[in-house]
């Protein structure tokens, strides 16, 4: 069964910028290209690090601040003090980046986004190269799938391929990505497992699974159980 990866989603023309590109170049890129951020590289497509609106913004907050230093000064503010007075892109961004490379799972990317509070990964192939871009939105277009599309899978990967189910026993409903499965299978086993590996197809919201069976081959058989000497 087909399970989409980052590489299936990612926006693989990245705007990027390089460690020397100037403060004004970097909003330029922003308002141009339509982005919140860019990552940094270097000659090589190799993540320096990431600029974001957040960290441009350090500057507009602190205008007309007097620039003070104090004695005990959190990381945090020293930090965004820094970024107010940096005018390239080296100084400016945030490092080192959370990256992902185009293998990962949609749930790991996911996972990874919440973790480090971040709203998109750059993409790295085996070398460390720049080759794509996912933000939170990329992540959630696979449920945009057209409810068709979900059940051809279900059907093809799920009943037919995984489980050789002959066609007709099972049915497939798909609504606004919903699947409800029905009909009667042999083992409950394979009841269990049909909607499981359902629920795992791409574009899956929820599944109702009221497939009958002829046989509970999970239930507790005493009969079995070797006794111990």
């Amino acid at each position: 069964m087909r399970t989409w990866q980052v590489g299936d989603v990612m926006t693989r023309e990245v705007a990027t910028v390089l460690a020397e590109t100037p403060y004004r170049e970097i909003v330029d890129v922003l308002v141009r290209r339509e982005v919140s951020a860019v990552p940094v590289v270097d000659g090589f497509r190799r993540v320096l690090g990431v600029v974001s609106e957040a960290d441009l913004l350090h500057r507009i907050e602190r205008a007309g601040e007097p620039a003070q230093r104090r004695v005990f000064e959190s990381r945090r503010r020293r930090d965004a003090r820094d970024k107010s007075e940096a005018l390239l892109a080296g100084d400016l961004m945030t490092a080192p980046a959370v990256t992902t490379c185009p293998q990962a799972s949609l749930p790991a990317a996911a996972r990874l986004l919440d973790r480090e509070q971040v709203k998109r990964l750059p993409v790295l192939d085996d070398l460390g190269r720049l080759v794509g871009i996912v933000s939170r939105t990329d992540l959630l277009r696979v449920h945009l799938r057209s409810d068709a599309e979900i059940r051809e899978d279900v059907v093809q990967e799920v009943l037919r391929r995984v489980l050789a189910v002959r066609d007709g026993l099972v049915t497939v409903e798909v609504r606004h990505g919903e699947v409800t499965l029905a009909g009667r299978l042999d083992r409950r086993s394979a009841v269990d497992l049909a909607g499981r590996l359902a629920a795992q197809v791409s574009g899956v919201v929820q599944v109702t699974n009221t497939i009958g069976y002829e046989a509970d081959d999970t239930a507790f058989d005493p009969a079995r159980v070797t006794p111990v000497a």
